[in-house]
């Protein structure tokens, strides 16, 4: 018997309803293809030891909240996100090795971290050959930009070269360098001799000091001799208390010191606040108003203790997982280059205010506070640069050519 075409279409059409609705009870009874994968695996390389391990403590603690903020609110596509730290101990080989493992071994889709430029600059080799990710979250030299690299720390037309126009202004124009015998003080001390001439000023002298060094001898011998209308620092690490105590026995309190790798933790734990002109220059501030700020050190605090602290650096690298995990979720794939390209578009709420990428150059639009160290370590904000400035990782007062002549010559002075 020939059934009726009107009846025919019913059947079907309750074929399918029910077809639907069985295919919908096994989608939602059976864990997602995603889910299935297990985690999204990040990495994190920075000091756990070594001279280096205080000062890049905040960061590490950063990301780890970071990461376990992200699981709490149903990870990354239904899969958790999970964080392997690497020591480095400052150390830019080992870190170099770990970059590698991460990479290879434990199948990491994104990386975070590095403190110095010369870790930064030995694990660049190691993401561009694997076509990788790296979030590096610290000031550096500028006069680089790495397919493979997002800059969420300041060039020096950020940081260094403004705060070091208001020092000048400030205090006048004799000015004396000291820093970290290290890639990113060497290149931008050469930096700031060009700004600092063509200003009409004058470095009357520059020491570097070794990693971890504590013999200010010769630093204090100089200041005495010299008496610069102000020192520039950008001695990092340890070395930063052995100045202050060499400082204050000197009796030089009074000396105008812009510290360009000093932040609250720092001034903390290495009594920054003894000295009563002592500055400091960040886009972000641990003591700066805002309900953001606020939240987020409460969250920082709940996390990780009543004694973490936050620090630039530190909200730099945060800000780094934030802008990943956007990227992650707009794209719909934790797949490394295709987050590396989508990541150029994003912007997301920060404790400072908000983060935008650049997409011509990889940094960060970032904003410039100046602050003086209170004796107990705290920073008091005494200038607020306005607007927000776009990255020049060029510094534009110069030609490329120029500055790449200048950069093999920092390098290869002794």
């Amino acid at each position: 018997m020939r059934v009726p075409l009107r009846t025919r279409l019913a059947l079907l059409g309750g074929l399918l309803l029910a077809l639907a609705a069985g295919l919908a009870i096994y989608l939602a009874q059976r864990p997602s293809a995603e889910a299935a994968r297990g985690p999204i695996v990040i990495g994190l390389l920075q000091a756990l030891s070594g001279p280096m391990a205080r000062t890049e403590a905040p960061l590490v603690a950063v990301v780890k909240m970071a990461t376990d903020e992200i699981n709490a609110s149903g990870g990354l596509l239904g899969r958790r996100v999970e964080l392997k730290i690497e020591d480095t101990r400052g150390d830019p080989r080992v870190a170099a090795a770990a970059a590698e493992r991460l990479i290879s071994t434990d199948r990491a889709v994104a990386l975070f971290g590095c403190w110095s430029s010369a870790c930064r600059l030995a694990v660049k080799p190691v993401v561009e050959t694997h076509r990788h990710l790296l979030f590096y979250p610290l000031a550096h030299e500028g006069m680089e930009q790495s397919r493979h690299i997002i800059y969420t720390g300041p060039t020096p037309n950020q940081q260094v070269l403004p705060a070091a126009a208001w020092a000048l202004q400030g205090f006048g124009r004799r000015v004396y360098l000291v820093g970290t015998d290290g890639l990113y003080p060497r290149r931008v001390h050469a930096v700031l001799r060009d700004f600092i001439a063509l200003g009409g000023g004058e470095v009357l002298g520059e020491r570097f000091v070794p990693q971890a060094g504590t013999d200010m001898s010769a630093v204090i011998d100089d200041l005495q001799r010299l008496q610069p209308d102000v020192v520039l620092s950008t001695v990092s690490g340890l070395s930063n208390g052995a100045f202050f105590d060499a400082l204050v026995a000197a009796a030089l309190t009074d000396l105008p010191l812009l510290s360009f790798r000093a932040a609250e933790p720092e001034m903390q734990a290495f009594g920054g606040g003894r000295l009563d002109r002592h500055f400091t220059a960040w886009g972000y501030l641990q003591s700066q108003p805002g309900p953001a700020n606020q939240a987020f050190l409460a969250r920082l605090q709940r996390s990780q203790g009543q004694a973490a602290q936050a620090s630039d650096p530190a909200v730099s690298a945060y800000v780094s997982v934030l802008l990943w995990a956007a990227a992650v979720r707009e794209v719909g794939s934790a797949q490394t280059e295709t987050v590396n390209a989508n990541v150029l578009q994003q912007t997301v709420s920060a404790p400072q205010g908000f983060a935008a990428v650049d997409s011509r150059t990889r940094h960060l639009w970032r904003q410039l506070r100046i602050a003086q160290a209170q004796p107990g370590g705290q920073l008091s904000e005494v200038f607020l640069l306005p607007g927000h400035i776009r990255p020049e990782p060029w510094p534009a007062f110069r030609s490329q050519a120029h500055w790449k002549a200048a950069l093999a010559r920092a390098d290869a002075r002794p």
